[in-house]
């Protein structure tokens, strides 16, 4: 991207907030942008070739949304905790292997889209996080839904094409979560907590393209329960 051209786009930004450099194949932070730290609201670097964000992110300390879609992130600074009015997060399409406990810091984060990574745990720290509505992790290679996810008050949890073999009984305790989708996974029909349907407040439970057949899952004990919750909220919609 140009000097000018990034020049005249960070001029707008110190006037609107909104900072949008994407598809420009951005390899470093621009030292243009960072003269913005205490202006910028919104910030997308969506489709660059970013391998690492520098820790002065910390310093957008007004950032509302950020996005780092389809880079080429191996990690993120700790730094980023210091992003205390955060509501959007994406880091979809990277490399990811890890993410920083401090994330578990942005007490205003409402969206987290962390798809398409090489995550292989599931990110504990955003059980901390109680303003949390919609958590996507798809395409990962998380094994399994640990303990403490009782503790997770998202209302949709997207989990699909990851490696998930097993399911803490927490899950059915989460005080908000509606949906549920954990689609082509390696989970055998007893890794899945009969709470979800008896004693959960989830209405929509996706599963297929696991190591049983859908059939099977409609045959469990609590079904019926669970197919209650899921009718009474079509009939809402309608």
């Amino acid at each position: 991207m140009g000097n000018t051209a990034l020049q005249q786009k960070c001029e707008t930004a110190s006037k609107t907030g909104v900072l949008k450099i994407s598809q420009r194949k951005l390899t470093e932070f621009p030292t243009s942008v960072k003269r913005l730290d205490q202006v910028i609201r919104v910030l997308d670097f969506s489709e660059n070739y970013f391998v690492t964000i520098p820790k002065e992110i910390g310093l957008f300390i007004h950032l509302k949304q950020l996005n780092l879609e389809n880079n080429r992130l191996v990690s993120l600074p700790e730094d980023i905790g210091n992003l205390s009015k955060l509501e959007s997060f994406n880091v979809s399409y990277n490399k990811l292997t890890s993410l920083p406990v401090t994330l578990g810091k942005l007490k205003h984060l409402k969206q987290v889209q962390i798809t398409d990574n090489l995550l292989t745990a599931f990110p504990v720290m955003l059980c901390l996080l109680k303003h949390l509505d919609f958590v996507d992790l798809s395409r990962n290679k998380i094994g399994e839904i640990p303990n403490g996810i009782e503790n997770l008050y998202v209302t949709e949890l997207v989990l699909n094409q990851n490696q998930v073999r097993s399911i803490s009984d927490g899950i059915a305790k989460c005080p908000r979560l509606k949906t549920l989708r954990l689609e082509e996974n390696c989970l055998q029909l007893s890794a899945v907590p009969l709470a979800i349907l008896t004693e959960s407040s989830i209405s929509m439970i996706a599963l297929e393209g696991n190591l049983f057949e859908m059939k099977e899952f409609m045959n469990l004990e609590g079904y019926d329960a669970y197919m209650e919750r899921y009718t009474a909220v079509k009939k809402k919609m309608f």
